[in-house]
């Protein structure tokens, strides 16, 4: 576990952001992004019957319809212990393998920083 308060300050924003997107929206995740100008994206987990997304790949969809080139940073909210590779790969593919995710629990608390990569 990372100790929150260690966190850049933008990076705390994302998980806040993304821990809120859960709880507004009564979803099984959250999730925001930040593109490369410091824009922030934030999106739920989307399940209809012909579209299923998880929540951070919504939010870098979102980034890119957006006209984002490029993600900073990622966060995700959930009840998994790690971020999906289907996840890792929508980050990876607009910020590269070394754009980091945090992977936080539903209290909001970061259990781990990893790449995209």
């Amino acid at each position: 576990m990372t100790d929150n308060s260690a966190l850049d300050p933008e990076d705390r924003k994302i998980v806040t952001l993304a821990r809120s997107a859960r709880a507004r929206n009564g979803v099984p995740e959250g999730a925001a992004v930040r593109d490369e100008t410091g824009r922030t994206y934030v999106a739920g987990t989307v399940e209809l019957a012909s579209l299923k997304l998880s929540a951070l790949q919504t939010a870098v969809a979102m980034a890119v319809a957006s006209g984002a080139k490029s993600l900073e940073a990622a966060a995700v909210v959930t009840e998994a212990e790690s971020a999906s590779e289907q996840d890792r790969a929508a980050v990876r593919d607009l910020g590269g393998p070394r754009t980091p995710v945090l992977v936080a629990g539903v209290d909001g608390t970061v259990r781990e920083t990893v790449t995209a990569g």
